[in-house]
């Protein structure tokens, strides 16, 4: 098996040399490696981080298939466009996005994340590509409705960054039990100490933490 052979569509990294790097610095997790395979992570289009937050929002607590189906509705709200602006979301009716099955909850949160957007918190792409993960974090965070997870989600398969760790991830925090032999879920604080070694790749790490349950 070689690591990392799969090509890196958007990520600003090369997998080949993540994976080399993890398994010189930690034999436990390159035995992971090995037995998980290539790396094959790939980046979700992104056309603005106000789509890519609203479908996070939308799909919060939901199945994907429920979830994909009150997000077509909302965007046929605003046919013929593809897909609303945030001057668009400000200004329809709340009840409007209700009918189309949003919550009460996401509906303030999608609202809320139009304001953010047009005010300058939400950055734009070319914007966020200059700043660092945790200035991201803090940036989006601010956003009703946004947590630190969804956050990291979108660095690690919207904007391909190499060194995400979502501690709080319920299948990261399994699968480093499983490759690290813990017999309960680790603390947030074990994690961090001993993902120091993997730095700066810790999204790889992370992903292959994620197919440890899969083996």
């Amino acid at each position: 098996m070689k690591l990392g052979a799969s090509p890196a569509h958007g990520l600003a990294y090369d997998p080949a040399v993540a994976c080399l790097h993890l398994c010189n610095a930690d034999p436990a997790l390159a035995r992971l490696l090995a037995q998980a395979g290539a790396f094959t992570l790939r980046t979700r289009p992104t056309q603005s981080l106000f789509a890519a937050l609203t479908q996070s929002i939308v799909y919060q607590q939901l199945s994907g298939k429920a979830a994909a189906t009150i997000l077509a509705r909302v965007k046929a709200l605003f046919a013929p466009k593809r897909f609303p602006t945030p001057r668009d979301i400000l200004d329809i009716p709340s009840e409007r996005l209700r009918a189309a099955g949003l919550s009460t909850a996401k509906t303030a949160a999608l609202k809320d994340l139009a304001a953010r957007t047009l005010d300058g918190t939400v950055p734009s792409l070319p914007l966020v590509r200059r700043m660092s993960d945790e200035e991201i974090i803090e940036r989006l965070t601010l956003v009703r409705g946004v947590g630190r997870w969804t956050v990291e989600m979108l660095l690690m398969f919207r904007l391909g960054r190499p060194d995400v760790l979502p501690v709080g991830d319920l299948g990261v925090r399994k699968g480093f039990a499983l490759t690290f032999g813990g017999r309960t879920l680790p603390d947030p604080e074990v994690m961090s100490r001993r993902a120091e070694r993997w730095r700066p790749y810790r999204s790889v790490a992370s992903w292959y933490l994620w197919r440890a349950l899969e083996l």
